[in-house]
């Protein structure tokens, strides 16, 4: 298509007509892949005769058809643009990007961001070339500089291999860009241009050191010449011509910005060079050269600009903010604080007390946008630009690392303005400095509750000076005094009757009729409840307190609000089931808020994304508090379904974990599944073969609960057929040759649920199943995995010993798999442990799986491998009873709270003991003393991080332990034991030939496990009449 046509396209895009738009939209996705197509779109925007407004249309079509088709995401996914096309925009795009007006050379930027990420130095070795013969043509220097910025920001954060190219670039640019810096800052009343190139100086700077300083500047000379350009800079006044009276533009104008980014490279330098603790040797030289030379004299130049703050001037917050954070960081430096110390009542009292103290923008934004002033004070990313915070970490930073010589005269300070306070008539009371004083108390909770004298005199403090401001005329003192009281929550209160007082008096700001009044009620009430010892404080007032929580999360979307709520249901359980329905009710309506003005918001950073995770969280804390209550999940369902049915598409990506869960309980706590709870099955293979295999682990549980609770529908449900839906998930992913080991762990458990949850129900998917895991096992490296594949034998074996040895033997890998299975368990760690198999309930399923074996006749399972599967498995029956003693032990420990981490000699009796009733005899003295010695120093040892693990060594412990299961009925003795005496029963000379096989130490193993299996039967009954009585008083 030619320019003139193009051009008519792209006007047709403005049309107010909605069916012009369409109609233009369509025309220029067909012509968007024919050759040349983006060159000449390239030519309408740098085109100054053409309308504006049209150069901005294609400037965006451009920028999009980049940065989505440039370097497609998959490496398989053809290239959409002509090689040709791609030389001529790259060498296109570097001539114009400057000349065009700021609106288009944002979107110009944005593609060269792409196209140099992509492109340089492979496709485009050129380009560092022309930047650097650019810099040395005046009239290009802008184009150049922009182009550089560019290029350094792609290795900001690399490291190591892929920092190597920052080193070319440093060498063949840093000489030019130093004489450039050196000409700009020469000129004498520069103007705003001059500005904006030492900005795109100190911006690429800041992009090259940022992790690691280029060798180029070790040179004390060329670092020389830097440092004192970068001081001219930071002590030359800011020009007064120019600046804008907006506040909001003065902030981002020129000249503050340069002040800005060379503000940031200093602290930079100082952070990385400041401490010589922090410096491998060759570092060391150049960190002391740094200290000796530049340290003091940029906090000298920074001493000086902050005294604009105390006659009154002007200081961009970011710059105050730096700076602060630069005095903070020098508190802990001898040298430093040295220099400090003349100066530091000045900073503290009369420049960083008064940034702690509310002021005309506060009030500004309390009266006008009181949400806005809410948002602010809870947002992180505000506290990196905020002068109040940075003052705080100040002074908190001086009372922790020179406490001594001014914790004391800063509290004296403190108390002189208290004094005042008091003493004042109301209308000449010091509002703003009480508030900064509260502010001040609440920020050094951590160091005044643990010094004394101050520790024994908080409760006064609270009671003389914070308490009474909850009833204060101004809103803002009442709003900081719930956030002192929130702040000392937890103290011991000598007279519980101001708790009492304070607890009372926050509830009674969450009806205050100033927002950020209510919404720092809220705040502190969490600290009250998980201070308050007795619940009978708040019970009553629960009700109450839960309507005005709700009505407050109607007001503001705040994470901070959820967690208070979260706190609530935790401490009273059970109890919160009256309130559970209406909870949920209120946190689904604010979740959908959340989520909506999260969509609207296009920046992506609105705190409800975030407070929409918090609302599903505490969706999670009350079902979990009303777990032992199954009909309220009846009730719960409706309102939380649209939720989960909506979050498990795409559309709940950020939210899946958080939804994932709710879904679990759902299906895990309710009397039975519901047939609308069976339509999220589907919904959740469809994630899992989409998008969602990272997910895999969260999916398994409620997969494991439909399968486990719903067995019967599982199993016969013709409208879908979800045995087969399972199948074609489970071999999908097995049989995917990209997949990692660890990414397809859940896939083999869950064939596991089907085979226990199943057994003699799914005869026809036994084949299928063994097959894939056979492959699987095959190729797979990682242990954890094979311990998981060979359990899915094991749990086929159970299922049907008989049918699962036939399939093996019918595919040839009966022998390599039981082969690899006891070879498995014959392996272990240095330290004795076993390599694995680790868990208890790994070491049941194959005690389950082996001894189902025994009874299988002689042309299935041979006199040997008979012999063979009966030590294994009696070896196997000890690890488990020694584990689960183990397991009892500790536990009992905790109750006792006993917790040290080794054995008494009492103890050590117990395992000898225990040895003794397995039939196995106690080691003579020296060795017993020998095993005693290594078990203490392995126990010692595990204090400590060991190479010995592999990589695998969490999974003793994953989340799925806490599973349950149709085998945890089944006792591993007794189940062994009975099988046993059927062998004896069915094939007496078979029996009679096994016997005589075995050595002494297995007959007495196997005598030990039979006493054992009946000491097994009387608890098994004893537990199941003790849990009749406990139902029949119930």
């Amino acid at each position: 298509m030619d320019l003139p046509n193009l051009a008519v396209i792209l006007q047709a895009a403005l049309s107010v007509n909605p069916d012009e738009r369409k109609a233009a939209e369509q025309s220029l996705n067909q012509v968007q892949f024919m050759p040349q197509h983006l060159v000449r779109m390239l030519q309408i925007i740098v085109d100054g005769n053409c309308d504006l407004a049209v150069r901005q249309v294609a400037s965006i079509h451009f920028k999009n058809f980049i940065a989505k088709h440039w370097s497609p995401l998959d490496p398989d996914e053809p290239q959409k643009i002509l090689p040709s096309d791609k030389e001529l925009v790259r060498d296109h795009i570097l001539v114009f990007v400057t000349q065009v007006p700021p609106l288009l050379r944002v979107q110009l930027g944005e593609c060269l961001k792409t196209i140099i990420h992509a492109d340089y130095p492979e496709q485009w070795p050129l380009l560092l070339s022309w930047v650097k013969h650019n810099l040395q043509q005046d009239q290009q220097i802008h184009g150049a500089l922009f182009v550089l910025r560019i290029l350094s920001r792609k290795y900001e954060f690399k490291s190591d291999d892929e920092r190597v190219p920052v080193h070319h670039i440093v060498e063949e640019t840093f000489p030019p860009l130093l004489n450039i810096f050196n000409r700009l800052v020469q000129i004498a009343n520069p103007s705003i241009e001059v500005a904006e190139l030492i900005k795109l100086i100190c911006k690429i700077f800041w992009s090259s050191i940022y992790l690691e300083i280029p060798k180029q500047l070790f040179d004390p000379n060329v670092f020389n010449a830097w440092m004192t350009l970068f001081l001219n800079v930071l002590a030359r006044p800011v020009p007064s011509e120019g600046q804008p009276e907006d506040p909001d533009l003065r902030k981002t104008w020129g000249w503050w910005k340069v002040k800005k980014w060379t503000v940031h490279i200093l602290n930079r330098l100082f952070t990385r060079f400041g401490d010589l603790k922090l410096h491998n040797p060759e570092n060391r030289a150049f960190a002391q050269m740094f200290q000796k030379n530049y340290a003091g004299n940029i906090l000298e130049c920074h001493l000086k600009l902050l005294n604009v703050i105390r006659v009154r001037g002007y200081l961009p917050d970011r710059v105050t903010n730096l700076i602060l954070q630069y005095l903070s960081n020098s508190i802990s430096k001898n040298s430093m604080y040295n220099l400090l110390q003349p100066q530091l009542d000045v900073i503290l009292f009369e420049i960083v007390f008064p940034l702690m103290c509310f002021n005309d923008n506060d009030q500004k934004l309390w009266d006008e946008d009181p949400h806005e002033y809410v948002r602010k004070g809870y947002d992180i990313i505000e506290d990196l630009y905020s002068p109040r915070t940075a003052s705080m970490d100040f002074v908190s930073e001086l009372v922790r690392k020179r406490g001594k010589e001014n914790l004391q005269k800063f509290l004296q300070f403190i108390v002189g303005i208290l004094k005042r306070y008091d003493e004042a008539p109301p209308e000449y009371k010091p509002y703003r400095e009480k508030d900064g004083a509260l502010l001040a108390i609440g920020a050094l909770c951590d160091k005044l509750k643990q010094t004394e004298p101050y520790k024994s005199q908080l409760e006064q403090v609270l009671v003389q000076h914070v308490f009474p401001e909850f009833n204060s005329p101004v809103g803002h003192l009442r709003a900081k005094a719930a956030w002192v009281a929130g702040q000392y929550a937890h103290i011991n209160f000598a007279d519980q009757n101001n708790f009492r007082k304070a607890l009372h008096s926050v509830v009674a700001g969450m009806r205050d009729p100033e927002l950020p009044v209510r919404v720092d009620s809220v705040f502190a009430l969490r600290s009250f409840v998980e201070a308050c010892r007795d619940l009978n404080e708040i019970r009553p007032i629960l009700p109450q307190l839960l309507d005005e929580f709700f009505k407050l999360m109607n007001e503001v979307e705040n994470e901070d609000l959820v967690f208070t709520l979260e706190t609530i249901v935790d401490k009273f359980g059970e109890e919160m089931a009256p309130y559970a329905l209406g909870l949920c009710q209120n946190l689904a309506a604010a979740f959908w808020r959340c989520i909506n003005s999260a969509e609207a918001d296009e920046e992506g950073d609105d705190p409800g994304a975030l407070a929409a995770v918090g609302c599903l969280r505490a969706i999670s804390t009350i079902l979990e508090s009303v777990s032992r209550l199954p009909h309220l999940f009846v009730e719960v369902e409706p309102t939380l379904l649209p939720i989960m049915r909506k979050m498990l598409t795409t559309d709940g990506q950020e939210v899946f974990e958080e939804v994932l869960e709710i879904v679990s309980y759902m299906t895990f706590f309710a009397p039975t599944i519901s047939l609308e709870m069976w339509s999220l099955w589907p919904l959740m293979m469809e994630a899992l073969s989409d998008w969602a295999i990272d997910f895999f682990p969260n999916i398994l549980v409620p997969l494991d609960n439909y399968i486990s609770r719903g067995t019967a529908h599982f199993l016969t449900c013709k409208e879908l057929d979800y045995q087969q839906s399972l199948w074609n998930m489970i071999s999908s992913i097995m049989a995917d040759k990209n997949m990692e080991d660890s990414d397809i762990e859940p896939a083999p458990k869950l064939i596991q649920v089907v085979f226990q949850n199943c057994r003699g129900q799914i005869d026809q998917w036994v084949e299928a199943y063994l097959k894939i895991t056979a492959e699987r096992l095959q190729r797979t490296e990682r242990p954890y995995l094979k311990c998981l594949l060979i359990q899915v034998v094991a749990d086929a074996l159970y299922y049907n010993a008989a049918l699962t040895l036939s399939i093996l033997q019918k595919y040839n890998v009966a022998t390599e798999i039981f082969g690899l299975w006891l070879q498995m368990l014959q392996q272990f760690k240095k330290g004795g442990r076993r390599a694995n198999f680790k868990r208890e309930h790994d070491k049941k399923v194959c005690c389950l799986g082996l001894t189902s074996l025994l009874t299988l006749p002689v042309d299935q399972l041979s006199m040997d491998a008979l012999e063979r599967v009966f030590k294994a498995t009696l070896d196997l029956l000890l690890a488990y009873k020694e584990q689960v003693a183990e397991a009892a032990k500790e536990e009992e420990a905790e109750d006792d709270d006993e917790m040290d981490g080794f054995q008494t000699d009492d103890e050590d009796e117990d395992d000898d003991g225990f040895e003794k009733e397995m039939g196995v005899d106690a080691e003579d003295g020296d060795e017993a003393d020998s095993i005693k010695l290594q078990k203490l120093a392995a126990q010692a040892k595990s204090f400590r991080p060991t190479d010995e693990d592999d990589d695998d060594s969490d999974d003793d412990f994953s989340d799925d332990e806490e599973l349950q299961s149709p085998l945890d009925e089944v006792d591993p003795f007794i189940f062994f034991v009975d099988t046993v005496k059927v062998l004896q029963a069915s094939d007496p000379l078979r029996f009679q030939n096994l016997m005589q096989t075995l050595d002494f130490h297995y007959q007495a193993l196997a005598n030990g496990v039979e006493q054992h299996a009946l000491q097994r039967r009387v608890e098994i009954e004893k537990e199941k009449l003790e849990k009749a009585v406990v139902a029949t008083a119930s």
